[in-house]
């Protein structure tokens, strides 16, 4: 065998390096069965509410609680705190006429924020979660600004997350079709500004500094092996290690998981989505193992959506492109290509299998090779480009001229695309761009977790709530369900259901 090192593509580094750091931590940090509490022989620590978890969940939670009075410790498995959502845009999806939207001209209502939601959510839309969350819209968003959250009023009119640093923008499916009609559009995407869409960073740090004045301790380097329970499966503590060593922490209100979703996790992720599998990048933190959900599972927690996750696939920017079709293997038209490109994602993963193809023409190309897409194909004509693809006989041609019969009039009768991103692709050369899971960049995550409760309160298997146990964030299964229709909603439902969880915590009689 040679030691010469064999060459990598960028593909092949996000997706080997990002799994094999997630297979060491998976064999180092195994979740073990819970602990009985009749085999614990002192608590090391104490606080009435006990965080797994220092990403937007569990900070919220953390804020919640001490600012209600009660000792609050908050355990971090890696060496900084923040979580995946430092890692994110930090946009968090906000309406009903917020102060933001107000101050730059939007109208927005609950309602019209209500029937956007559950419609794109479809048949997952988790009802009475969506209603609260819609109804307490407008408090979330002075909370994170009480907590030091600044949004400036700027709008950005790009699809994509502004580079600059505005604040408010349209952030997912509002404006498409069918959307656009059942609801009014407004733009609910909220982030923090920052350049080169570091809001997440920005939003971290600043609720970071929000737990710290409240005096909230975040200790890092530290896991959260396993939970330790009473005879009547009631939750009581942590059991945890650090430098130490073994240390067990007693929770007197309860213990919130909020350690994240499982794509690091290889095992699990072949298990429960393995459509995400094959995707790059595997977006998170190298913490999400997985681990608070596994925890929970080990104590009966039932489990939801787990074959749910965000498959982001950037066709755009620039937008010009979007005025070219998306086919599938078939060579038919299958999303509207002014779909959020989450939702385009999911389209391509999930119903064909993970192939197709972005025809554009001169017109409607990118300017330069773009790192997101291969080019698979290129020709003067749609015939030759058809029979270079290997797509059936006639079949992108007639698609082709479908199209362009009706772009040239502004319409899309078949799927609805804006008028905006219509024109008759018949400017040479045509070009194909492989949409194919092993060639484009898909960057995924997951959205499945442990079954809450509004007041994210974990159940079982049975439907009923376990005793001082709480879930948020991607440890939950919470409002994000696939496909993923606008962002924002991740760092909502964190930011949110975290509150819920530290309120319902704070006023639980042990």
């Amino acid at each position: 065998m040679s030691d010469r090192p064999t060459s990598r593509t960028r593909r092949d580094f996000l997706r080997t390096g990002a799994i094999g750091a997630g297979a060491v931590t998976l064999a180092t940090y195994a979740t073990a069965p819970p602990a009985a509490v009749t085999t614990v022989r002192h608590w090391d620590d104490e606080a009435d509410v006990v965080i797994m978890g220092s990403g937007a969940a569990g900070i919220s939670a953390a804020i919640e609680a001490s600012g209600r009075g009660v000792a609050v410790r908050v355990y971090e498995m890696l060496a900084l705190a923040g979580g995946s959502s430092s890692l994110s845009g930090g946009v968090c999806y906000m309406g009903g006429g917020t102060p933001l939207q107000k101050a730059l001209g939007f109208e927005d209502s609950t309602e019209d924020m209500y029937r956007f939601m559950v419609a794109a959510s479809g048949v997952h839309a988790p009802l009475a979660k969506l209603q609260l969350y819609c109804e307490q819209s407008l408090a979330h968003f002075d909370w994170l600004v009480a907590n030091g959250v600044e949004y400036s009023r700027r709008f950005s009119a790009e699809k994509e997350l502004s580079h600059e640093e505005a604040s408010l923008y349209f952030c997912g499916n509002e404006r498409t079709h069918p959307y656009r009609e059942l609801a009014r559009p407004a733009p609910r995407g909220h982030v923090p500004p920052a350049k080169n869409q570091t809001g997440g960073r920005s939003l971290m740090q600043t609720l970071l500094a929000s737990a710290q004045r409240h005096g909230v301790h975040v200790a890092t380097g530290v896991t959260c092996e396993r939970l330790v329970c009473a005879s009547d499966g009631a939750v009581l503590g942590l059991e945890v290690r650090d430098a130490r060593g073994k240390r067990n922490i007693r929770a007197r209100k309860g213990v919130v998981l909020a350690a994240g979703g499982f794509i690091h996790n290889p095992e699990m992720l072949k298990k429960h989505a393995p459509e995400l599998f094959p995707c790059a990048p595997h977006w998170g933190r190298a913490g999400d193992m997985g681990i608070g959900i596994r925890m929970g599972m080990s104590i009966g927690a039932n489990v939801l959506h787990m074959h749910h996750g965000f498959a982001v696939l950037p066709l755009y920017p620039p937008e010009n492109v979007l005025k070219g079709v998306v086919v599938n293997v078939r060579g038919q038209r299958c999303v509207a290509e002014d779909s959020y490109y989450g939702v385009i994602g999911h389209d391509l993963l999930f119903k064909q299998g993970g192939r197709g193809y972005l025809i554009v023409d001169r017109n409607s190309d990118y300017s330069a090779p773009d790192y997101r897409l291969v080019a698979a194909g290129e020709a003067p004509t749609i015939a030759a480009l058809e029979a270079q693809l290997g797509l059936p006989p006639e079949s992108l041609q007639q698609t082709v001229t479908y199209y362009n019969r009706f772009a040239e009039r502004g319409e899309d009768p078949l799927l609805g695309k804006a008028r905006d991103y219509l024109a008759p692709l018949i400017q040479q050369p045509f070009k194909a761009y492989d949409l194919g899971v092993d060639k484009a960049f898909y960057a995924v995550h997951t959205f499945g977790g442990l079954e809450t409760t509004v007041n994210a309160e974990v159940v079982n298997a049975g439907g009923e709530i376990i005793p001082g146990l709480y879930a948020a964030g991607r440890t939950a299964a919470g409002i994000p369900v696939s496909p993923y229709y606008a962002s924002g909603l991740s760092i909502g439902d964190a930011t949110f259901f975290g509150r819920r969880a530290a309120m319902h915590a704070v006023a639980r009689r042990a």
